[in-house]
C-alpha cells in the first residue's frame, strides 16, 4: 500500500505545466508544495494550499524541478579516448574515424565489464539529476556485439536505441553496401527484439542520406522508431530526413540551412541539441536562438561518449546551452525535461504534474536560474525516480 508525501516549502517550483502556475512554459510556482503517492505525482500547487498527507518533507526554501531526460547517451561502450582527446586540444581536428578506437576495445570486453561501466554511468548520471537516460549500441559494429550491446542496455534503461550505423564496420570499410546490408538484415533481425528506437549517423565518413533512408526504413518495418544524428559536422540531408520519416528526434543540428529549420518547425521530430560534443571538440555552436524563434521543439542532451563529449552531466550542457546557445535559462531547463521527454515521445517524464511520473530533483539553491547562474557547482541536493528517494 503507497503512501503519500507532501513535499512543503518548495521556494520555486518548476512544473512545465503553464496551467498550473505562472503560465510561462515552465508553470512556476513560488512558495509551492507538491505531493507524491506511490510512483505518481497527485497534487502540485501554492504550498499553504497542499492537502493533508501521510508524511511530510520540508524543502527548505529550495528548488524543485522535474528530473532530467537525457535522450541521447552513447554508454555501452569499453576503453578510453585520452589519448585523442588530449591530440585535439593540442591542434588535431575531430572527425568520425575515432569511433574506430572504441569498436575495438568494446568488442575485447566481456559483458561484465561493459556492464559495470554502463552501471557506473548511470548513477553518475543519476547523481546529476537524470532520471530517464536513453543509450545506444554503435561500438560493436558485428551482430553478437551489437546485440550484447543492447540486451545489457535494456537490462538498465527502457529507453534503447539500434545504431549499428554509427560507422561503417572497419573489417568492411571498402564494401559500405555489404555493411548497409548487415545492417538492415541479420544485425537488425538480432538488435530488434531488445531496442525501441534505431538511429543513424548521416554524415560524411558514415553513411549518406540514401543508406540512412534504408537503415531507418528497414528498422521502422521491424517497429523501431528512427532518430537520426543528423547535421553535426557539416551540412547534409539529415534533418530533412528526419522529418521526412517522422523521427523522434534530429541529434546535434550544428549546420542547419533555413529549409532545415523550417522543417523542424513544421513536423513533429525534435532539435536535440548536444553543447558537449561542441565543447569537446571546439566546434561550432549550434544556433539553439534560430530554432526557437523558428518555433522548433528543442531538447539538450548530454551525447556522453568516450569519444566527443565525455560528460554525463545535463546542468553543464544547461549552462553552455544558456552561455554559448542563445537560451535563456528557461529555455535551457524546459528544453533538459520536458524537451528530452518529447524527444522519446513519452508524456509522464519531464513534467511535474498530477498523473506524470514522480521523478524529480531538488536543488540546493532557490531558483533552477542557479543552473547556469552557478555551473560547475554540485546543485543536485536530492533526486526521486519514481516516487522514491535515490539520492
Amino acid at each position: 500500500m503507497s503512501s503519500s508525501t507532501a513535499i512543503t516549502n518548495i521556494a520555486t517550483l518548476v512544473t512545465n505545466d503553464p496551467s498550473l502556475g505562472d503560465g510561462s512554459p515552465l508553470g512556476l510556482i513560488q512558495d509551492a508544495a507538491l505531493v507524491i503517492d506511490g510512483e505518481r505525482v497527485v497534487w502540485a500547487g501554492e504550498s499553504r494550499k497542499a492537502p493533508a498527507t501521510d508524511n511530510r518533507l520540508d524543502a527548505g526554501g529550495k528548488a524543485v524541478l522535474p528530473g532530467f531526460v537525457d535522450s541521447h547517451s552513447h554508454l555501452v561502450f569499453a576503453g578510453d579516448r585520452t589519448a585523442e582527446f588530449n591530440a585535439r586540444m593540442s591542434g588535431r581536428a575531430y572527425s568520425a574515424g575515432g569511433i574506430r578506437t572504441t569498436v575495438a576495445a568494446t568488442r575485447a570486453a566481456t559483458d561484465a565489464e561493459l556492464e559495470a561501466n554502463l552501471a557506473r554511468h548511470l548513477v553518475e548520471a543519476l547523481r546529476q539529476g537524470t532520471t530517464t537516460m536513453e543509450t545506444k549500441s554503435g561500438y560493436g559494429l558485428t551482430v553478437e556485439d551489437e546485440s550484447r550491446a543492447l540486451r545489457l542496455a535494456a537490462a538498465h534503461t527502457d529507453e534503447v536505441t539500434y545504431l549499428g550505423a554509427h560507422i561503417v564496420a572497419p573489417e568492411l570499410a571498402e564494401d559500405p553496401a555489404a555493411y548497409v546490408a548487415l545492417v538492415t538484415g541479420e544485425m537488425l533481425d538480432a538488435c530488434a527484439p531488445h531496442a525501441r528506437w534505431i538511429d543513424v549517423f548521416c554524415e560524411k565518413g558514415a553513411f549518406d542520406g540514401d543508406q540512412a533512408r534504408a537503415i531507418l526504413t528497414a528498422g521502422r518495418a521491424k517497429g523501431l522508431h528512427p532518430r537520426v544524428h543528423a547535421n553535426q559536422l557539416s551540412y547534409g540531408p539529415g534533418v530533412q530526413l528526419a522529418v521526412e520519416l517522422d523521427a523522434a528526434s534530429a541529434d546535434h543540428c550544428t549546420h542547419l540551412t533555413d529549409a532545415d529549420v523550417d522543417a523542424l518547425a513544421g513536423g513533429n521530430t525534435v532539435a536535440t541539441l548536444l553543447p558537449g560534443a561542441e565543447f569537446s571538440t571546439r566546434a561550432e555552436w549550434p544556433d539553439a536562438r534560430r530554432l526557437l524563434d523558428a518555433g522548433a521543439t528543442v531538447a539538450l542532451s548530454t551525447d556522453c561518449n568516450p569519444g566527443s563529449s565525455y560528460t554525463s552531466s545535463v546542468p553543464f550542457c544547461v549552462a553552455l546551452a544558456v552561455r554559448d546557445m542563445g537560451m535563456t535559462p528557461d529555455e535551457a531547463v524546459w528544453a533538459a525535461t520536458a524537451g528530452g521527454a518529447a524527444a522519446l515521445r513519452r508524456t509522464d517524464v519531464g513534467r511535474l504534474t498530477p498523473g506524470s511520473r514522480a521523478d524529480l530533483v531538488l536543488l540546493d539553491a532557490p531558483s533552477h536560474v542557479h543552473l547556469a547562474y552557478r555551473p560547475g557547482v554540485p546543485l543536485v541536493e536530492g533526486v526521486w525516480r519514481a516516487g522514491t528517494r535515490l539520492v
